[in-house]
């Protein structure tokens, strides 16, 4: 179904208004962290399982978490005060303030997965500054994604008819992503990148597909997203090579749990709906991440290693040993992460036989990768020092 005819000009405004004040406010409170880091214990150091050579801020993660409260926060008062004032919602465009009530009533739930994020980013910060053992870092994060999946009704749209079964999927969906954006946090620009594509891709796929109930774009969860856009395009600018500042584990677990609640927020199908593999649109979307994070554990598994023990068998650094440099690793995994969510965007337009052959293309794509990035790694061990 096409969108309504205002569409492109409320979605243009929604880009503006959600996307702008993040990137301002993130921008600015990064300059303010990488001056305050040293002083609050927050610099990492080069080590030999890492790629950069100078000591560098952490922290960059607090002026995204900021950036995205601070909007929130923010637009909860307009949203407030345009209530209060029924002069100035006949303003508005229909498709807009018809979501007001909406988004009022859906305050509190969302400030509940604000609150899981900054819980989940003061983890981060303390391992970034003392360290923490791998097994108290999961037990957190279990707690947490089991809390929002259990008191906010957030689960994944899998046509399981079993609640305990979807309940644990949706659970692991989310750590998954948490340490999926924490592994991919290995050189500069790179998980912070990807999650401004992923995030971004997200976002046009919930106002691209309506909503299978109202028929409306998903403006709730696309604002979500585009607020953290905003955030991260914000950051990245400080983030780019040669890195000023790093995320840290209170960027990477915030930005995971994040993008992970987004997806089980919105609604790709319905039961009835024929296009139900339309479901697999955050699993096309997260393919590169999750790629990474699942053979860099194989990786660490097959040398008899623990799958947490950090070293240097990222994708990112398989790249660099074909013979990339680390700028054009990076954005080679930007790419990968844009082409996977193109096809993304596809799914709601497909038949069955399109969608087969969208996810083929991807899983393609990944397994051509694969080749190239393993057949290098066997050079090298077969290489004599």
């Amino acid at each position: 179904m096409d969108p309504p005819p205002e569409f492109d000009s409320v979605a243009a405004a929604w880009l503006l208004a959600a996307v702008l004040p993040p990137l301002l406010l993130s921008w600015l409170a990064t300059y303010v962290v990488r001056r305050r880091a040293p002083a609050w214990g927050l610099v990492d150091m080069p080590a030999a399982r890492k790629v950069h050579s100078t000591p560098t801020p952490l922290g960059g993660g607090l002026a995204i978490a900021f950036a995205v409260l601070a909007t929130f926060a923010l637009g909860e008062l307009g949203v407030r005060w345009l209530l209060a004032m029924p002069a100035w919602q006949d303003k508005l465009p229909a498709i807009v303030g018809v979501h007001l009530p909406g988004m009022a009533s859906q305050s509190s739930a969302l400030w509940v997965l604000l609150g899981g994020a900054a819980v989940l980013s003061a983890l981060g910060l303390v391992d970034d500054r003392r360290g923490l053992p791998w097994q108290w870092r999961l037990c957190v994060q279990f707690a947490v994604a089991g809390a929002v999946v259990t008191f906010q009704g957030l689960k994944l749209t899998a046509f399981i008819g079993i609640p305990a079964v979807t309940w644990m999927m949706s659970v692991v969906w989310i750590v998954g992503l948490i340490n999926s954006f924490n592994m991919l946090d290995n050189m500069d620009g790179l998980s912070s990148g990807v999650a401004a594509i992923a995030a971004a891709t997200l976002a046009a796929v919930t106002l691209l597909a309506p909503d299978p109930e109202t028929q409306r774009p998903q403006l709730f969860v696309s604002g979500y997203l585009l607020v953290l856009v905003g955030a991260l395009l914000g950051f990245l600018w400080h983030n780019r090579p040669p890195a000023r500042i790093f995320m840290g584990d209170a960027g990477s677990y915030f930005i995971g749990f994040y993008i992970a609640t987004a997806t089980l927020a919105a609604t790709y199908a319905g039961y009835q709906s024929p296009r139900r593999h339309a479901v697999l649109a955050p699993v096309l979307v997260m393919a590169v991440p999750l790629y990474d994070m699942l053979s860099v554990i194989l990786i660490r598994l097959r040398e008899g290693r623990s799958p947490f023990q950090a070293d240097k068998c990222h994708l990112s650094h398989r790249l660099v040993d074909l013979g990339l440099t680390k700028v054009q690793a990076v954005l080679t995994i930007h790419l990968l992460t844009f082409t996977c969510g193109l096809a993304a965007l596809l799914l709601h337009r497909v038949d069955t036989l399109g969608a087969v052959l969208v996810v083929t293309t991807v899983l393609c794509v990944l397994t051509l990768i694969a080749i190239l990035e393993s057949s290098a790694r066997r050079k090298l061990r077969e290489t004599p020092p």
